[in-house]
């Protein structure tokens, strides 16, 4: 199967976190899941060029985003609200 690295997701919300759209990706990418889940606040805290009342930061495969989505939500970590 190969080695799997992460990436964090930027998820941009508009009702708190119930429908929310992937609005970037962090250029980094992360050896294993408890790296990436580490590294989320900071990248999150860095990402304030989106206008949503709420920002998400989620790790995710960079080999299988897909089914990266599937799985539940590590961390969410809002950093405003409208």
């Amino acid at each position: 199967m190969g080695p799997v690295s992460f990436v964090i997701a930027i998820l941009g919300c508009a009702d708190g976190g119930a429908s929310c759209q992937q609005v970037a990706q962090a250029p980094t990418r992360y050896e294993s899941a408890a790296a990436c889940e580490a590294a989320t606040a900071g990248v999150l805290a860095a990402s304030t060029d989106f206008d949503f009342p709420t920002l998400l930061a989620r790790c995710q495969s960079a080999k299988n985003p897909a089914a990266a989505e599937r799985q539940p939500v590590r961390r969410d970590t809002p950093v405003k609200e409208g």
